[in-house]
């Protein structure tokens, strides 16, 4: 493997700026490997639970509603920390045993779903009641006023914080590293483990979340900006 073909090299006199430049390939590739397609991922199976629940809580039916507000209050209200903990070192003990990554992502998706989903309720009950009584008055049934008419706006509505939540996974990703997924943090400490330099390796984890943060801003504020565009004023 690079990372330890450069742990093997690396000697007691490098210096810090020759450390830095040597540890930065590793931490982009876990970032690669790791950091990127477990947020995606997370975040897009993410939305499909958080949608799922955000419906349930707007049914006017008892046994969709307390399942959603259970759910949604249980992950609200459990760090996330316990919850990589419990998917990974506590399911085995049920004896279901589930590798790090997957781990990850159950743990991801279910606490993104519980956080959007209240995005997408907010959102969708945003929508003027005008909205769906025209649905029907065309003859849309209620899934079919939700799907064609009223989510198109409310996802309107909802992209600038679920772009927050998205960029937050981010850095929340970070804590994948306490279940082995060698992510870009986890590189960083496997690293200073051995040249014992924790500052300058985790300041350079942190300008590398930074970086990967301030692009996925940017590209926030510019679908912002076209969305404005079809915002009535």
């Amino acid at each position: 493997m690079f990372l330890n073909n450069f742990l093997l090299n690396i000697t007691a006199n490098m210096d810090g700026w020759e450390l830095f430049k040597n540890s930065l390939w590793p931490m982009i590739q876990g970032g690669i490997k790791y950091t990127i397609p477990l947020t995606l991922i997370s975040f897009a199976l993410g939305l499909i639970v958080a949608l799922l629940l955000a419906v349930m809580r707007l049914s006017n039916r008892f046994y969709f509603t307390f399942p959603a507000r259970a759910i949604v209050s249980a992950i609200r209200g459990t760090p996330l920390l316990v919850q990589l903990s419990i998917v990974f070192y506590g399911l085995p003990s049920l004896g279901l045993v589930i590798d790090p990554f997957p781990s990850a992502i159950i743990a991801f998706t279910l606490n993104v779903g519980a956080y959007a989903s209240e995005i997408i309720r907010a959102s969708i009950l945003s929508i003027p009641k005008g909205q769906w009584e025209a649905a029907y008055t065309i003859g849309m049934g209620y899934p079919k006023a939700l799907r064609r008419i009223v989510l198109p706006q409310a996802a309107r509505v909802s992209i600038p914080p679920l772009s927050n939540t998205f960029i937050s996974l981010v850095k929340d990703t970070s804590l994948a590293s306490l279940i082995l997924v060698t992510e870009l943090f986890r590189k960083a400490q496997e690293i200073a483990a051995v040249t014992y330099d924790f500052m300058l390796l985790y300041l350079e984890a942190a300008l590398l979340y930074w970086v990967i943060c301030f692009i996925l801003s940017i590209i926030q504020d510019r679908v912002e900006s076209r969305l404005e565009r079809y915002v009535a004023k």
